[in-house]
């Protein structure tokens, strides 16, 4: 383990870590659906927060993108990252929201 209390990034102990990170981050949103527990719109918000947080675990753990070696290069990466999922997002939400308006005439 380092200073971070994370296991060492020489073994495969990070990776099954994010790995089960990523299927807790996974498993819970499907189950909220599955199960149907909260308000559609609580559940939304819920999902969009796991998605985010996935995303985090699998820059970290499996990019090892942090901010202690090259904080410039790594912020740079961020910021690409960010700019392709409000494309992505974004594009998705436009197509979605323009095919119901189109469905609706």
């Amino acid at each position: 383990m380092d200073a971070s209390g994370l296991p060492n990034e020489r073994s495969a102990a990070p990776y099954l870590f994010g790995l089960a990170l990523a299927l807790i981050l996974t498993a819970v949103p499907f189950g909220l659906v599955y199960f149907g527990g909260l308000e559609p719109t609580t559940t939304l918000i819920v999902i969009a927060f796991f998605a985010v947080a996935q995303i985090l675990v699998h820059l970290r753990f499996f990019l090892h993108i942090d901010f202690h070696s090259t904080p410039t290069e790594n912020l740079v990466v961020m910021a690409f990252a960010i700019v392709l999922m409000c494309i992505m997002v974004g594009g998705s939400l436009w197509i979605m929201f323009d095919l119901d308006w189109r469905m609706m005439v």
